[in-house]
């Protein structure tokens, strides 16, 4: 019988028999699943979905122009979703190289050598010649026969870690933008408060210079004077502030986007306070586990170390390849490929642990560890997912309710403000009144900012946290 077929019957039947020791694989159990999210209201629903918007694109229901504008910046220039893709690359890169040893491995080995034996040598033969060449032109064939699994398990074990790779970049992504959506909405809030301690600012600077000219016509007390300078002093201190914290917000939009800080700049655009946070479905729970990156990249990180213990059990159990090597070998080039010049041999080998001192059994229960740990971080994702969910969903209701009331304080402090200014004028009260009174309606109006930007933010947490627009839940990832 021909090599070429006695290897090919000698895989066909080793492919036959083959098996594998990695556990059958299934989901792990998660927390149990609500039949709805303990905080939803009812009051989030979207109505009349934007079927003609892309799916992914879910900062558009913002209809924020500038926005849209920073979020389409973030897939070509962040340089942390450049790094996570390269990883992702990496990842693709070492499941080809583990899918590789599913094949044979048939390599050329040809060489050109010109040697002369010492004629003082043990080995030294009368009438061998001292100084000859050797021509050879061969190959070597090797197939690993998978009797076990570990490789295939190896092959599981990389598509797995690859398939998490494709989930880990679509979270981090989800989270960046996330992330830029936060800090473009708070850059929005600070501009608005730094244009209402403006306009306090000149009205203290007003109500400074009036109580001066009236103590100088000894119409009010130094008191006064010194109440309304700490006044003027405070507002522009709380602007400078708010000033920093614009600043600071626009630089962590400029490294999101991928600009340099030092020539990168947002025009100002207060956030005004009838905005409100566009409607989110939250969907059923029993959905949020196929619409998270992160619960599928978990999910993925299961299955492989899974896999990883078939890989380690099959190492108690023999490796059997088969080999083969052939070609020419002569000393002149002008009978190399001549029949005579021919050689080859084939045949099986086989590896067996005797023994190992416990390293076998260590690097098993080492892959099971690993195991229990993927499916405690897998469980630990799930309820943090719910979790993330809920708070969100508590945060749109409860701040909606204090934006209602905190516009009624706005309302009833600017009542009191005038009132107190009308009787501080008739000269009924001391300033204290009109500084208290002004002091409470300054601070109802930064609430009702700083509120709406939370507004904003959770509603952007709630969309993260609903998976955004993931679209590759864990019954398509398998293929990617």
């Amino acid at each position: 019988m021909r090599p070429a077929a006695l290897i090919s019957q000698a895989i066909l039947c080793a492919t036959a028999a083959a098996c594998s020791f990695a556990p059958p694989y299934h989901v792990p159990d998660s927390a149990k699943t609500p039949p709805q999210f303990k905080e939803e209201s009812g009051e989030w629903k979207v109505a009349q979905p934007q079927d003609a918007a892309p799916r992914g694109s879910w900062w558009a229901s913002y209809d924020d122009a500038e926005l849209n504008a920073l979020e389409e910046k973030i897939h070509d220039s962040n340089l942390t979703l450049k790094a996570a893709f390269a990883r992702l690359q990496y990842a693709r890169a070492q499941y080809r190289v583990a899918r590789a040893d599913l094949f044979p491995m048939l390599t050329a080995d040809p060489s050109a050598t010109r040697q002369r034996y010492s004629s003082n040598a043990p080995k030294e033969l009368p009438g061998y010649p001292a100084l000859l060449n050797d021509f050879v032109v061969g190959a070597d064939f090797s197939y690993e026969v998978d009797l076990w699994g570990r490789v295939r398990n190896e092959v599981a074990a990389a598509r797995a870690n690859r398939q998490a790779s494709v989930a880990d970049l679509a979270s981090i992504e989800l989270s960046l933008r996330a992330q830029l959506a936060q800090d473009y909405f708070n850059l929005r809030a600070a501009d608005a408060e730094v244009n209402l301690l403006d306009r306090t600012v000149e009205d203290y600077k007003k109500t400074l210079g009036l109580v001066t000219n009236l103590f100088k016509g000894g119409a009010a007390a130094l008191a006064d004077v010194a109440q309304a300078q700490a006044q003027f002093d405070n507002a522009l201190t709380q602007s400078a502030d708010v000033r920093l914290q614009r600043a600071q917000a626009e630089h962590a939009i400029a490294v999101l986007v991928g600009e340099n800080p030092s020539t990168f700049t947002l025009r100002v655009n207060p956030l005004p306070l009838e905005a409100a946070p566009p409607p989110v479905d939250p969907g059923l729970p029993s959905t949020l586990l196929e619409r998270r990156p992160d619960i599928a990249e978990a999910e993925r990180r299961v299955a492989g170390a899974n896999a990883q213990i078939g890989v380690a059990r099959a190492a108690y159990f023999p490796r059997f390849t088969l080999a083969a090597t052939g070609g020419f070998e002569s000393t002149r080039t002008s009978n190399l490929f001549d029949v005579p010049s021919r050689f080859w041999s084939v045949g099986p080998q086989l590896s067996l642990p005797i023994f190992e001192g416990g390293r076998l059994l260590a690097q098993t229960a080492q892959a099971k560890a690993a195991y229990e740990e993927q499916v405690a971080d897998y469980r630990n994702t799930v309820l943090t997912a719910y979790q993330d969910v809920e708070d969100n969903l508590a945060a749109l209701r409860d701040l909606k309710a204090e934006s209602d009331t905190v516009a009624e304080a706005v309302k009833a402090t600017g009542t009191a403000l005038r009132q107190a200014q009308d009787r501080y004028n008739a000269g009924i009260v001391t300033f204290l009144e009109v500084a208290t009174a002004e002091t409470a309606a300054l601070q109802a109006q930064i609430t009702a900012v700083n509120i709406q930007a939370r507004r904003m933010s959770a509603s952007v947490l709630l969309i993260k946290a609903l998976g955004g627009g993931w679209q590759f839940p864990l019954a398509s990832l398998g293929s990617r």
